[in-house]
């Protein structure tokens, strides 16, 4: 399982989606990517994968980051993968 995070602006939690292959993960993580860098302010659709009925609707402008992760068993530690900003010196 893949999971694809994304950070707005002015929200403590990032919003994930999930996907089962790498593949389908790449092509979600690459619409969030190309969303940031047209610069327009605009709407992303994602849906879930498991019940595509599931719908959100993501104002580009207010996306600040993206990570792409492989879910595995740290998760379950209480650590999610990737990446922590530290502020200061």
């Amino acid at each position: 399982m893949y999971v694809i995070e994304i950070l707005l602006k002015n929200t403590a939690m990032p919003m994930s989606v999930q996907r089962k292959t790498a593949e389908e993960a790449t092509t979600v993580y690459q619409q969030v990517l190309e969303a940031m860098k047209a610069g327009n302010p605009s709407l992303l659709e994602l849906t879930c994968e498991r019940q595509p009925e599931k719908k959100i609707a993501v104002a580009t402008d207010s996306i600040v980051a993206a990570q792409m992760y492989e879910k595995s068993g740290a998760a379950a530690s209480g650590k999610t993968p990737g990446f922590v900003a530290f502020a200061g010196s």
